[in-house]
């Protein structure tokens, strides 16, 4: 690729390149599809909007998504539902996903398909301008870290029944075994891959607020890790909070999912009042 093909390609990331409405699940929000750049390829997401922020815009958030490929994909009434507390709430589905071009591989040349996803919502008429927020759900936590680390307009973050250290994950999750070998490599030979996708080793190099939260009784991603990850920002000096959910797995019931969000948007609201004013 030439220099000026490059320049052209980083100036094409996260333009948005389609948007399709679908229809609504949840009263006073819309849903749409959108296509956008990243890296020269055409990725897709959810983008869950109020339906008075056509006139009147609001902050924009993305919720990165846990799981690879099938697993764990968007949840229509989840983004939506954040969307009701009054964001636009963009998920994207990551590469190779639901239409997009490429192929995801957990956290590495994926990861910048959050990254442009910050540019896209800059850029869209119902979000206002500013800082981006992000909640990252099991895998989805180390996309949300990795846009902390790099982008200076991602956060604060929820890190949400997420993977800290892609190493413990390796040896709590036999059947993920095989998946993690294919995609990130062996933990013993490819060790720089997992701990460039594992913030517990690079929390001295994020400059915003953190929230964890977990289920005590989470069985795919143990709630040690979101122990782990509190521990080395603590050691790190970084702003942190922490909501254990006693007796609760990786996927909450809808009624303690709902109180929890409440909780979280709320310390997202205070948070980003502050960093906007710093």
């Amino acid at each position: 690729m030439s220099e000026q093909q490059g320049t052209l390609l980083e100036a094409q990331n996260g333009k948005l390149l389609a948007r399709e409405q679908l229809r609504s699940l949840i009263k006073g929000v819309q849903l749409y599809v959108l296509t956008y750049a990243s890296e020269g390829l055409k990725v897709k997401g959810y983008l869950a909007v109020p339906e008075h922020a056509s006139a009147e815009p609001c902050p924009g958030l993305i919720y990165c998504r846990g799981g690879i490929r099938k697993v764990g994909m968007v949840r229509k009434r989840r983004i939506m539902s954040m969307a009701k507390r009054g964001y636009a709430v963009f998920a994207p589905f990551y590469r190779g996903n639901e239409g997009g071009e490429g192929r995801e591989d957990f956290g590495g040349e994926d990861r910048y398909d959050v990254f442009h996803a910050i540019t896209l919502m800059q850029s869209l008429p119902e979000v206002t301008p500013g800082r981006i927020p992000l909640i990252g759900f099991s895998r989805g936590a180390l996309m949300a870290m990795l846009a902390a680390r790099q982008c200076p307009l991602a956060g604060p973050v929820v890190v949400w029944g997420g993977v800290s250290d892609l190493f413990d994950t390796y040896e709590e999750r036999v059947d993920l075994r095989r998946m993690l070998k294919r995609v990130v490599g062996h933990p013993r030979k490819q060790s720089e891959a997992y701990e460039d996708r594992s913030p517990v080793y690079w929390l001295d190099r994020l400059q915003v607020p953190i929230m964890i939260v977990h289920g005590t009784a989470d069985q795919q991603v143990g709630v040690a890790q979101a122990r782990k990850l509190a521990e080395g920002l603590e050691r790190a000096g970084k702003e942190y909070a922490m909501e254990l959910y006693e007796g609760l797995k990786h996927r909450f019931p809808r009624e303690a999912d709902e109180q929890a969000l409440d909780a979280v948007f709320a310390w997202i609201a205070r948070k980003l009042e502050r960093l906007e004013k710093a």
